[in-house]
């Protein structure tokens, strides 16, 4: 079951231009994290374009990737589907 969003796990890294790079972590898996309003607590912060370095899943095999904001707004707040970073490991 996924524990859903927690503002106190989202970070600003980086902002210029209108532009804010953020950093999340939490248990949910990517999937969770990509649904629409899951971000909806924080729509006033996050606008379209910016970008959201995630690591998921922290409580079992962490996942990290990067989600872009879709849509943010009166009509809700959505992230395109979490695009993995690192995902093998071949050593």
């Amino acid at each position: 079951m996924a524990e859903g969003f927690k503002a106190r796990n989202l970070s600003v890294l980086a902002y210029a231009n209108g532009f804010t790079l953020w950093h999340y972590i939490t248990p949910d898996v990517a999937a969770d994290v990509d649904t629409a309003d899951y971000f909806l607590e924080a729509g006033d912060m996050l606008r379209v374009g910016d970008f959201i370095i995630a690591n998921t899943n922290r409580d079992a095999t962490m996942s990290g990737g990067l989600f872009v904001v879709a849509s943010s707004g009166a009509s809700g707040v959505d992230v395109r589907d979490m695009t993995a970073i690192g995902t093998s490991n071949t050593d």
